[in-house]
């Protein structure tokens, strides 16, 4: 085994929720070798073409990283580990607290130049589900970038992710879309788990919009409030957009989607984006994250 391939036990944990291999003219064959291709590039950012030899054919690890990024298989593993670590006797999801943050990528030069035609899921006529026109780039001072906005709970994992061009929009980020893709099935049935008790952001977050989300879906927040929005909401007398009582020991914990920023920067493909694709680029991003599930 060599350095960063996957553990024995992390090899069972994922197995189960792989394409059956031995079909039709050996399609899904050799997954263990394949599958540790991809964290290897991940980690190291090497291109696609210079991956060591042991893990087989450069193209066929690709191809294959492309079409399960394309047809949300990555996505379905990422659920369906998600919910094996929710049914854990250990409860590896701490539904008590998330909180949300966000973190731009550095775009390098090969990221930009996508063609304009949509893409299409390897032999489907459909669009891949992660697609976005414009790529998710956006153009900054430091050049183009991508913005990954995250629900992070304890011991450095990822709920829920969403990618946006950097800036997002010239203005305050927004908890609602991201929140909506927190979406933990239940083994024994039932509805999905999509409300944690409470939710922690720094001040980026602190709008009235996000505030009123959170209450209707009954969310309870920490989030502080600038200066210069408590003096505007007192002078227009806004009630709808106030803050709740800011707990501080809530707002410590708020360094735990932080570190798991930090865990996921580790892999170099992910602190700098090499992928042309919005949807390539979002598989790259749930590997990783599922990587971290899989780890004690």
């Amino acid at each position: 085994m060599g350095r960063g391939d996957l553990t024995a036990d992390e090899w069972a944990r994922l197995k189960p929720h792989l394409h059956k291999t031995g079909q039709r003219g050996g399609r899904w064959t050799s997954h263990r070798r394949v599958i540790d291709g991809i964290p290897f590039r991940e980690r190291t950012g090497v291109p696609w073409r210079d991956l060591p030899a042991r893990f087989g054919p450069w193209k066929t690890i690709y191809e294959r990283h492309r079409h399960w990024s394309a047809d949300g298989t990555w996505d379905r593993i990422l659920a369906a580990v998600l919910a094996d670590s929710d049914a854990d006797a250990d409860g590896r999801i701490d539904w008590s607290m998330v909180s949300v943050d966000s973190t731009s990528c550095r775009a390098h030069q090969h990221a930009a130049g996508a063609r304009k035609t949509p893409p299409r899921v390897p032999g489907k006529r459909r669009t891949p589900r992660q697609h976005q026109p414009d790529e998710g780039l956006g153009r900054s001072r430091g050049g183009m970038t991508c913005k990954i906005h995250l629900v992070g709970v304890g011991g450095r994992r990822a709920l829920a992710f969403l990618l946006a061009p950097g800036p997002w929009g010239g203005g305050r980020p927004t908890a609602h879309p991201v929140m909506e893709r927190v979406r933990v099935t239940r083994q024994d049935g039932g509805r999905p788990r999509t409300r944690p008790d409470h939710l922690a952001g720094d001040k980026a977050y602190s709008s009235g919009r996000n505030r009123r989300c959170l209450r209707r879906r009954q969310i309870k927040h920490t989030i502080p409030e600038p200066k210069d929005q408590r003096a505007n909401r007192k002078r227009r007398g806004s009630q709808g957009g106030r803050p709740t009582s800011f707990d501080k020991t809530i707002y410590k914990r708020r360094n735990e989607v932080e570190r798991t920023i930090n865990a996921l920067r580790n892999s170099r493909a992910v602190a700098t984006r090499y992928d042309t694709r919005a949807y390539i680029f979002h598989g790259t991003v749930t590997v990783a994250a599922i990587r971290l599930w899989l780890r004690p």
